[in-house]
């Protein structure tokens, strides 16, 4: 089995067929634009797989990043701290104006 799955008699009879139908000029440069690519990829390649690896070596060697604590459901025994000065006339449930002033008279 040869290249992409076709035997070495139809990669040389493809060959042929392009020689005889583009000519000898042409073949020469379609073969050089052909291993300047192949060349490109193979680079973009082996650069892609560098700068893979040196993300994952730099993942594995920097340290574990801190877990953040779960709250529980029980209280540690702290109440809150109680409201100082909940309004003027004592009581927190009339509304206000929107410049902040108390509602009544």
């Amino acid at each position: 089995m040869g290249f992409l799955g076709i035997g070495t008699w139809e990669i040389l009879l493809i060959l042929i067929l392009a020689l005889v139908i583009m000519g000898p000029g042409k073949m020469t440069e379609i073969a050089r634009t052909l291993g300047k690519t192949v060349r490109a990829i193979k680079k973009a390649t082996a650069d892609l797989t560098v700068n893979v690896t040196k993300e994952l070596e730099a993942k594995e060697n920097e340290p574990p990043s801190p877990k953040p604590q779960e709250k529980s459901s029980t209280t540690s025994g702290k109440v809150p701290p109680a409201i100082s000065n909940p309004g003027a006339t004592g009581r927190d449930d009339q509304p206000t104006k929107p410049g902040g002033a108390s509602a009544t008279k």
